[in-house]
């Protein structure tokens, strides 16, 4: 099995990892969980982040086929539509997105004008899908718990879990937002821990467990299965969602919550501006 040529970019801000994935006989690559800078108290976006990736992309000569998300993060806008723009590559996301749109084109009020059907993106994933990069085959598990439209994507020897898992001394995604199931993301992690033991897991999120100065976001299929603090050791269905229940109470919105969800909906896209000429982001109050 190739193994592909993984860089990681991590934005302490939002504690992501972007991750470009290259063929290692070609120069195809692909880019996955792109991050918008933004600051929350000015309404300002920047784009430092993703301009870290791009010149990556440039200065090793890169051409980038695919600009995937893992899901809808509700932690960092995506800068999806700015890579594709400045170095290309086709966007995509697993086609529950259209159950993400419909929950919260309501709970933002979009009205009609807002297409719920996943059309802001260039693919919508199915389990069992195929693609290619170079000559890596990628591989389409649809991993739903944190939200309906969570994928993992599976390219040679890697495997990109998103928000699914975090490295074993910090667990796994919280289940409490709309569409959540910790009963269904219980399945979800069983079946990325039937990929080969050396299967190289890498995470979308790191936050430095306790006792652990440095981040990280690369482990093993092996390592998860052996030590992971939530579901390792062959954990019951029944304990995880007890203990994922109780944990998820007693967690905080994340900062982004608001601004993420708008944008990254609708493909890293900013809602249409208004008669003004200004792009506005709504606060629904009380309403998530």
């Amino acid at each position: 099995m190739l193994k592909p040529d993984v860089k990681a970019f991590f934005d302490e801000a939002t504690f992501t990892v972007t991750f470009v994935v290259k063929d290692p006989e070609s120069q195809a690559c692909a880019i996955v969980d792109s991050v918008l800078d933004f600051d929350y108290a000015s309404g300002r976006t920047d784009t430092r982040s993703a301009d870290a990736v791009i010149a990556h992309v440039r200065d090793e000569g890169l051409e980038v086929e695919w600009i995937l998300e893992t899901h809808v993060h509700a932690d960092h806008l995506s800068a999806a539509p700015y890579i594709q723009e400045r170095v290309g590559g086709k966007i995509g996301i697993g086609d529950r997105i259209k159950v993400v749109q419909d929950t919260f084109g309501k709970i933002f009020n979009e009205g009609t004008e807002f297409q719920r059907d996943g059309s802001q993106f260039d693919k919508l994933f199915v389990e069992g899908d195929t693609f290619t990069v170079g000559g890596l085959e990628g591989h389409v598990l649809h991993t739903p718990g944190h939200t309906p439209a969570c994928l993992t994507y599976v390219i040679g020897d890697a495997a990109f879990v998103g928000d699914t898992l975090f490295m074993p001394d910090f667990g796994t995604a919280r289940c409490d937002f709309p569409g959540g199931s910790a009963e269904v993301l219980y399945d979800s992690i069983q079946k990325i821990l039937t990929l080969p033991d050396e299967t190289r897991i890498f995470v979308a999120h790191d936050y430095k467990a306790p006792g652990r100065d440095d981040y990280a976001w690369e482990t093993t299929v092996a390592e998860e299965k052996a030590r992971n603090i939530h579901i390792g050791g062959g954990a019951s269905k029944e304990a995880f969602v007890k203990m994922r229940t109780e944990r998820d109470a007693t967690l905080a919105m994340p900062r982004l919550i608001i601004p993420s969800l708008q944008v990254n909906m609708r493909a890293g896209q900013m809602p249409p501006a208004e008669d003004d000429g200004h792009v506005y982001l709504k606060v629904p109050v009380n309403g998530l």
